[in-house]
């Protein structure tokens, strides 16, 4: 048997005989079921969470570029003659055209921003006001295509675009007028008297996220620069990049033919402190599992030396019969490795699920905590989302077999260490 080659058929054999003990046998199946739910559940709350994250940083990601400018461009201030400080850019135009020529530039335009109140009736909600193309609106891919919407994004020149939220807090419905009240009006002799205007709603958009529907309007962009007192100017220049993630590759390029008196803010200058947030928080929630893991892994330790005490003379025969200590570890490693494989293909199968199903599960614990278990007010997106990848399931298969293997060596040496004299002295 010494000459045996590893992994023989008779070592696996052995060992689905100890792994099948009996409860007599002073529990030790018992154990292996323990082990086993143990490495299952740590490996799904894994690959759950790793899911979960995944998924929140993309649906947040994409709906902050796809409803937001990735880069943006605006003119520092300067003093007027009316000592007033000004930062509009007066060639809109000709700048958005040399911003579209660097390269990587999907698009650059002009935009018309500013904060009023909206009004319906005896409602009113304070809005942040975009004055933008409607050409340059069909490009944004959460306003143009939501998740929900109602009326005709190509009726925008005719009135006004809202979103979900503003039209709940103001009770308004396809085809109502509202009023934009703006405190910055008409200057008369008397002083300046706040500029009321009132536009159709023809279009209402879900963007997806909650203070993006909850807070935006748009507006043409003639009509905001008439209503803004900004004809033949605009606040910033919107750019659309083909690769958000690198905008920052672009940025020298910008600077370089925006002109000196250009400033750029990116989108990862606006979320960057949040996403720097999640990664750490993904982190240490990698580690914090990853120690789950090991603890649901020490219980394979627990049940091996269980099994090499209650197998100790069966071992001291095998090794008086001529079976070697690398047989005897092996044995005893493909019991604890075993549970090992076992439990993290159980995981990962119910881990896959979670993340799959995860919207009809989500609603079923709302509906048993009564709801409100999701405040989007507080989270910015309205659902619990997930995202399965590869090298997540790949970073917890590799962990937990890791784990289970490392651990399982130390209680196999012992098994093979033990002397068959000192074995069957009692029996």
């Amino acid at each position: 048997m010494a000459g045996t080659p590893p992994f023989s058929r008779f070592e696996w054999m052995i060992a689905w005989r100890y792994l099948r003990a009996r409860r007599a046998e002073g529990g030790v199946s018992v154990m292996t079921w323990i082990s086993l739910i143990g490495i299952t559940l740590a490996v799904f709350a894994l690959i759950a969470t790793l899911a979960v994250r995944s998924g929140f940083r993309t649906e947040f990601v994409d709906t902050i570029l796809g409803a937001n400018a990735h880069v943006t461009v605006y003119n520092s201030a300067v003093v007027t003659e009316r000592g007033q400080l000004d930062r509009t850019i007066k060639n809109f135009d000709e700048l958005a055209a040399t911003l579209q020529t660097v390269e990587g530039v999907v698009r650059a335009a002009p935009l018309v921003k500013g904060q009023v109140m909206a009004n319906l009736r005896n409602r009113n909600a304070g809005v942040e006001v975009f004055g933008i193309s409607a050409e340059n609106l069909a490009t944004l891919p959460r306003i143009a295509n939501p998740e929900t919407s109602s009326g005709d994004i190509a009726r925008f020149d005719e009135g006004i675009a809202i979103g979900s939220g503003v039209a709940r807090e103001l009770g308004v419905s396809l085809g109502d007028k509202i009023k934009l009240i703006s405190p910055n009006g008409v200057r008369t002799a008397f002083g300046v008297s706040p500029r009321v205007v009132s536009y159709d709603v023809v279009y209402i958009f879900t963007a997806g996220r909650y203070d993006i529907d909850r807070t935006r309007v748009y507006l043409p962009f003639e009509a905001a620069q008439s209503f803004f007192n900004m004809e033949g100017a605009a606040n910033e220049i919107e750019v659309m990049v083909e690769d958000p993630e690198n905008v920052d590759l672009l940025t020298l390029d910008l600077l370089r033919v925006a002109g000196d008196r250009a400033l750029l803010w990116t989108w990862r200058d606006t979320s960057g402190g949040f996403l720097r947030a999640l990664e750490i928080e993904d982190n240490v929630m990698f580690i914090i599992l990853s120690i789950l893991v090991l603890i649901a892994a020490m219980n394979i330790v627990s049940g091996l030396i269980m099994l090499v005490k209650n197998k100790g003379s069966d071992i001291g025969i095998l090794r008086t019969m001529g079976l070697s200590e690398g047989s005897v570890l092996r044995v005893f490693f493909i019991c604890g490795a075993f549970t090992g494989v076992i439990g993290t293909v159980m995981g990962v199968v119910l881990g896959c699920l979670f993340a799959i199903y995860i919207d009809p599960i989500f609603s079923f614990v709302n509906f048993v905590a009564g709801g409100g278990v999701w405040d989007p007010a507080v989270r910015g997106i309205y659902h619990l989302p997930a995202e399965l990848r590869l090298e997540d399931v790949l970073r917890a298969v590799f962990l937990s077999l890791g784990l289970s293997f490392v651990v399982t060596i130390f209680p196999a040496r012992r098994a093979a260490r033990m002397n068959p004299v000192e074995a069957l002295r009692y029996e």
